[in-house]
């Protein structure tokens, strides 16, 4: 069972007939967050769809010009339904996908028969194995991967001299995947992880935090800094400033590496922000701009080629030739080796932009970005080869 809704964003060409009509569907898998300790910061219930309604509003805005017009169609899955048979009704109407699902369902509509010729974009899926191992030819990744946002942090670490280096991890399977990419990140930059420390405690700690997190962090060995992993946000909120040692907190708080956030204002980002505030009540979010690029990719790609074929449209995208303004201050572009969005990662606070990665001083042969990230000759995805 799935809720499917036609979205009404499609605007007549200024020409009788369109010269290119581009159909997008928007296919969404809920599932079931697990339980945190604070309820302050809940997910909205649009996070991601309204990037992609915000792009297509713009795709269509150049479109009108150019004889293309843009309409993209909603189905959001709920836990536990069938999302390839939601995905192959999709793919019945076209061959442009933006998906919104965990990584092992994203596999799944991806390996479909009739999914071979489609072009897919991961727009919710940080993993890791999905741009290596795992990549699927007919698979973009217009979200960071988990690496790209360490690799970011870690080059922040190396030029603050902070050699010297903490964790504190937690059990959910996202928290395990960003510290794993933590660790792989300190390695590559030269960096010391001095101690480790896993957080399974169930206590309530908006009543104990000051008597429990100075206790558990007494033992960690002289650190610079501590980072945290705990992706599903549910206890190191309580860990800063409450640690045995006075010391700053990074990761998924304190110094965030974050694919968007609304502390982003340089590179034309205000305009941005303001347009998506207009549209959807509130501040644009890091799942919302990955669906936004993957849309706009679309568009861009079929303005610059004037095209709406999958196949043309996919060759221009890895090409050379393909960049996507992202009011981030460099033009992105599409890996050709495993299908990642290049693209600067913000390291924030809640009030403020810190910096932003790739700093100065990391180099690159070809493109300073893919400092963030599996660089070409670190990859172990094979399906982009031919």
């Amino acid at each position: 069972m799935f809720l499917r809704t036609a979205l009404t964003l499609c605007l007549s060409a200024t020409v009788a007939t369109a010269d290119v009509s581009v159909e997008i569907h928007y296919l969404r898998q809920e599932i079931e967050q697990p339980p945190v300790l604070s309820n302050l910061d809940p997910i909205p219930a649009d996070l991601g769809l309204r990037g992609a309604e915000l792009a297509v509003t713009e795709n269509t805005t150049t479109g009108r010009f150019l004889g293309q017009t843009y309409a993209m169609e909603v189905t959001t899955v709920p836990p536990g339904g069938d999302l390839t048979a939601a995905a192959r009704s999709a793919l019945a109407h076209t061959d442009l996908i933006v998906l919104d699902a965990p990584a092992e369902a994203l596999l799944a509509v991806a390996d479909l028969p009739e999914a071979a010729n489609a072009l897919i974009f991961n727009a919710a899926a940080p993993d890791d194995s999905l741009r290596g191992a795992d990549c699927r030819a007919n698979l973009l990744h217009s979200l960071p991967s988990n690496a790209m946002r360490t690799d970011a942090l870690a080059q922040f670490l190396v030029k603050r001299r902070w050699d010297d280096l903490a964790l504190i991890e937690g059990t959910h399977p996202d928290d395990i995947a960003f510290a794993d990419a933590l660790r792989t990140s300190l390695t590559k930059f030269g960096l010391r992880l001095r101690s480790e420390k896993t957080w399974a405690f169930d206590a309530d700690m908006r009543r104990t935090a000051s008597q429990e997190v100075p206790l558990f962090t007494q033992g960690l060995r002289d650190h610079d800094i501590l980072l945290i992993a705990d992706e599903i946000h549910d206890f190191g909120r309580y860990i800063a400033y409450n640690t045995w040692e006075p010391r700053p907190v990074a990761g998924s708080e304190g110094l965030v590496p974050v694919t968007w956030s609304d502390v982003v204002e340089q590179w034309g980002a205000a305009q941005l922000q303001s347009r998506f505030d207009k549209l959807a009540g509130r501040p644009m979010r890091s799942r919302d701009y990955a669906a936004w690029a993957a849309v706009r990719s679309i568009g861009e790609a079929v303005t610059r080629t004037n095209s709406g074929d999958t196949a043309t449209l996919r060759a221009f995208l890895l090409g050379p030739d393909f960049e996507l303004a992202g009011f981030k201050g460099r033009p992105m572009s599409y890996r050709n080796w495993n299908g990642q969005l290049r693209q600067p990662i913000p390291l924030v606070t809640d009030r403020a932009l810190v910096a932003q990665a790739p700093l100065e001083g990391f180099l690159h042969q070809t493109s300073e970005l893919d400092t963030l990230g599996q660089d070409r000759p670190d990859s172990a995805c094979t399906a982009f080869l031919n």
